[in-house]
């Protein structure tokens, strides 16, 4: 059995350009978070550019749309950050930032440990999830799959203030 680590990708579309005064409350957040995320138990990649973060990086036609992307350990270490660190704190005020998603926000899926996710694996990982629902190759939070080889994961809990926009699948993402 080969050991996986768990790939995340997550995408959010702006209200605003991202250097619109509306925005500053979310830009002046980005190093703080991206350091919690570093710092964080089971921690090992995220995409970013010379910047420091990944809101640089433009995945799709859209301008608005932010991509971001990290490996982690563990299902339940990247759900730790997510909603018990204080990244839930922005995640809670997201809508002050964001619309609701079109798609899929956020999709998981498992790779080989010591390789990295691309750009294009997360977009079509996106697609697959807003076109069949969850499933072992890009799933969510809200149902989890285990790793290739493992026959079972415990689900880790996520609470009803989360769910909808955060994991919704209210359609493609273009």
């Amino acid at each position: 059995m080969t050991p996986h680590h768990l790939a995340q990708a997550n995408i959010a579309w702006m209200r605003a350009p991202l250097e619109h005064p509306s925005m500053e409350s979310f830009r002046a957040q980005l190093e703080r978070i991206n350091r919690l995320a570093d710092e964080s138990p089971g921690f090992l990649w995220r995409l970013q550019t010379d910047a420091g973060d990944a809101t640089g990086i433009r995945a799709f036609e859209d301008e608005r749309i932010l991509f971001n992307m990290s490996v982690w350990e563990s299902v339940q270490a990247l759900h730790a950050y997510t909603y018990r660190s204080d990244h839930a704190g922005v995640l809670r005020a997201r809508r002050t930032w964001f619309e609701a998603p079109k798609g899929p926000g956020l999709v998981l899926w498992w790779i080989p440990a010591g390789t990295l996710p691309t750009v294009d694996e997360a977009k079509a990982r996106l697609a697959l999830l807003a076109e069949r629902g969850p499933s072992e190759q890009a799933f969510t939070f809200r149902q989890v799959f285990p790793a290739p080889g493992e026959d079972s994961i415990e689900a880790p809990e996520v609470e009803a203030e989360f769910c909808g926009t955060a994991e919704g699948t209210r359609g493609p993402v273009s």
